[in-house]
Protein backbone atom coordinates (compact mmCIF):
# COMPACT_ATOMS: atom_id res chain seq x y z
CA UNK A 1 0.00 0.00 0.00
CA UNK A 2 1.40 3.35 -1.00
CA UNK A 3 0.37 6.09 1.40
CA UNK A 4 0.84 9.77 1.04
CA UNK A 5 3.08 11.69 3.40
CA UNK A 6 2.08 12.49 6.96
CA UNK A 7 1.29 16.06 5.88
CA UNK A 8 -1.11 15.14 3.07
CA UNK A 9 -4.78 15.92 3.52
CA UNK A 10 -6.70 13.20 5.30
CA UNK A 11 -10.48 13.05 5.02
CA UNK A 12 -12.71 11.08 7.38
CA UNK A 13 -15.96 9.58 6.15
CA UNK A 14 -18.75 8.20 8.31
CA UNK A 15 -20.72 5.19 7.14
CA UNK A 16 -23.95 3.81 8.61
CA UNK A 17 -25.04 1.89 5.55
CA UNK A 18 -23.64 -1.35 4.18
CA UNK A 19 -24.42 -0.58 0.55
CA UNK A 20 -22.78 2.86 0.62
CA UNK A 21 -19.56 1.73 2.28
CA UNK A 22 -19.29 -1.31 0.03
CA UNK A 23 -19.80 0.82 -3.08
CA UNK A 24 -17.45 3.66 -2.06
CA UNK A 25 -14.61 1.70 -0.46
CA UNK A 26 -15.42 -2.01 -0.16
CA UNK A 27 -16.23 -3.95 2.98
CA UNK A 28 -13.52 -6.54 2.34
CA UNK A 29 -10.96 -3.79 1.86
CA UNK A 30 -11.80 -2.23 5.23
CA UNK A 31 -11.84 -5.61 6.97
CA UNK A 32 -8.40 -6.37 5.53
CA UNK A 33 -7.11 -2.92 6.55
CA UNK A 34 -8.25 -3.41 10.15
CA UNK A 35 -6.99 -6.99 10.31
CA UNK A 36 -3.55 -5.94 9.08
CA UNK A 37 -3.16 -2.74 11.08
CA UNK A 38 -4.53 -3.94 14.40
CA UNK A 39 -1.54 -6.27 14.37
CA UNK A 40 -1.28 -8.45 17.50
CA UNK A 41 -4.15 -6.56 19.16
CA UNK A 42 -6.74 -7.52 16.57
CA UNK A 43 -9.16 -10.32 15.83
CA UNK A 44 -9.73 -12.55 12.84
CA UNK A 45 -11.38 -11.20 9.72
CA UNK A 46 -14.73 -12.83 10.47
CA UNK A 47 -14.98 -11.08 13.87
CA UNK A 48 -14.17 -7.73 12.28
CA UNK A 49 -16.80 -8.35 9.61
CA UNK A 50 -19.41 -9.28 12.23
CA UNK A 51 -18.74 -6.02 14.12
CA UNK A 52 -19.39 -4.11 10.90
CA UNK A 53 -22.56 -6.10 10.19
CA UNK A 54 -23.73 -5.23 13.73
CA UNK A 55 -22.96 -1.52 13.15
CA UNK A 56 -25.08 -1.55 9.98
CA UNK A 57 -27.95 -3.56 11.49
CA UNK A 58 -31.47 -2.12 11.61
CA UNK A 59 -32.40 -4.54 14.39
CA UNK A 60 -33.65 -2.88 17.59
CA UNK A 61 -30.82 -2.39 20.09
CA UNK A 62 -28.13 -2.72 17.43
CA UNK A 63 -26.43 -0.22 15.15
CA UNK A 64 -23.42 2.03 15.12
CA UNK A 65 -21.11 3.34 12.46
CA UNK A 66 -17.77 2.97 10.73
CA UNK A 67 -15.31 5.82 10.20
CA UNK A 68 -12.71 5.58 7.46
CA UNK A 69 -9.79 7.99 7.14
CA UNK A 70 -8.60 8.35 3.57
CA UNK A 71 -5.58 9.92 1.90
CA UNK A 72 -6.65 10.10 -1.70
CA UNK A 73 -7.91 6.63 -2.51
CA UNK A 74 -5.89 4.91 0.23
CA UNK A 75 -7.28 3.95 3.64
CA UNK A 76 -5.02 5.29 6.38
CA UNK A 77 -7.29 4.74 9.38
CA UNK A 78 -10.55 3.07 10.30
CA UNK A 79 -12.79 2.48 13.29
CA UNK A 80 -15.92 0.50 14.11
CA UNK A 81 -18.35 1.64 16.81
CA UNK A 82 -21.24 -0.55 17.94
CA UNK A 83 -24.28 0.69 19.87
CA UNK A 84 -25.14 -1.46 22.89
CA UNK A 85 -28.78 -0.57 23.46
CA UNK A 86 -28.02 -0.75 27.21
CA UNK A 87 -28.22 2.90 28.28
CA UNK A 88 -28.24 3.40 32.01
CA UNK A 89 -26.14 0.44 33.09
CA UNK A 90 -23.62 -0.25 30.32
CA UNK A 91 -22.04 2.42 28.07
CA UNK A 92 -24.24 3.13 25.07
CA UNK A 93 -21.39 2.61 22.60
CA UNK A 94 -18.39 0.33 22.27
CA UNK A 95 -15.38 1.35 20.23
CA UNK A 96 -14.76 -2.12 18.88
CA UNK A 97 -11.85 -1.39 16.52
CA UNK A 98 -9.61 1.53 15.67
CA UNK A 99 -6.42 1.33 13.63
CA UNK A 100 -4.05 3.62 11.75
CA UNK A 101 -1.64 2.51 9.05
CA UNK A 102 1.87 2.19 10.46
CA UNK A 103 3.21 4.48 7.71
CA UNK A 104 1.27 7.47 9.07
CA UNK A 105 1.07 6.78 12.80
CA UNK A 106 1.92 9.83 14.86
CA UNK A 107 0.35 12.22 12.34
CA UNK A 108 -2.82 12.73 14.40
CA UNK A 109 -5.13 10.44 12.43
CA UNK A 110 -6.00 8.28 15.44
CA UNK A 111 -6.71 11.42 17.47
CA UNK A 112 -8.97 12.77 14.72
CA UNK A 113 -10.86 9.48 14.55
CA UNK A 114 -11.36 9.52 18.33
CA UNK A 115 -12.51 13.14 18.28
CA UNK A 116 -15.09 12.26 15.60
CA UNK A 117 -16.25 9.23 17.58
CA UNK A 118 -16.71 11.33 20.72
CA UNK A 119 -18.68 13.92 18.74
CA UNK A 120 -20.92 11.39 16.99
CA UNK A 121 -21.80 9.30 20.03
CA UNK A 122 -24.59 10.39 22.34
CA UNK A 123 -23.70 8.78 25.65
CA UNK A 124 -20.78 6.92 27.12
CA UNK A 125 -18.21 5.01 25.08
CA UNK A 126 -16.35 1.92 26.25
CA UNK A 127 -13.33 0.24 24.71
CA UNK A 128 -11.13 -2.69 25.57
CA UNK A 129 -7.38 -2.23 25.35
CA UNK A 130 -4.58 -4.56 26.36
CA UNK A 131 -2.16 -3.32 29.01
CA UNK A 132 0.81 -3.48 26.64
CA UNK A 133 -0.92 -1.67 23.76
CA UNK A 134 0.75 1.73 23.27
CA UNK A 135 -2.57 3.16 21.99
CA UNK A 136 -3.82 3.24 25.59
CA UNK A 137 -1.77 6.40 26.13
CA UNK A 138 -3.74 8.15 23.39
CA UNK A 139 -7.01 6.89 24.87
CA UNK A 140 -6.07 8.31 28.28
CA UNK A 141 -5.02 11.60 26.69
CA UNK A 142 -8.41 11.76 24.94
CA UNK A 143 -10.30 11.37 28.24
CA UNK A 144 -10.88 7.62 28.50
CA UNK A 145 -10.40 6.26 32.02
CA UNK A 146 -9.72 2.79 33.33
CA UNK A 147 -12.75 1.68 35.33
CA UNK A 148 -12.64 -2.10 35.45
CA UNK A 149 -10.30 -4.98 34.83
CA UNK A 150 -12.08 -7.31 32.42
CA UNK A 151 -12.35 -10.96 33.35
CA UNK A 152 -13.76 -13.62 31.05
CA UNK A 153 -14.87 -17.18 31.43
CA UNK A 154 -14.74 -19.16 28.21
CA UNK A 155 -17.04 -22.16 27.83
CA UNK A 156 -15.17 -25.10 26.42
Amino acid sequence: MKLLTKTEKTTIKRFQNFERIDKEIGIDRIVEFLHTNLEEYGDDRSAIRRSMDYAFSDEKGKGGFVLVAMQGKEICGASVVNDTGMKGYIPEHILVYIAVDKAVRGAGIGKRLLEQIKTLCNGDIALHVEQNNPARFLYKKMGFKTKYAEMRFAQE
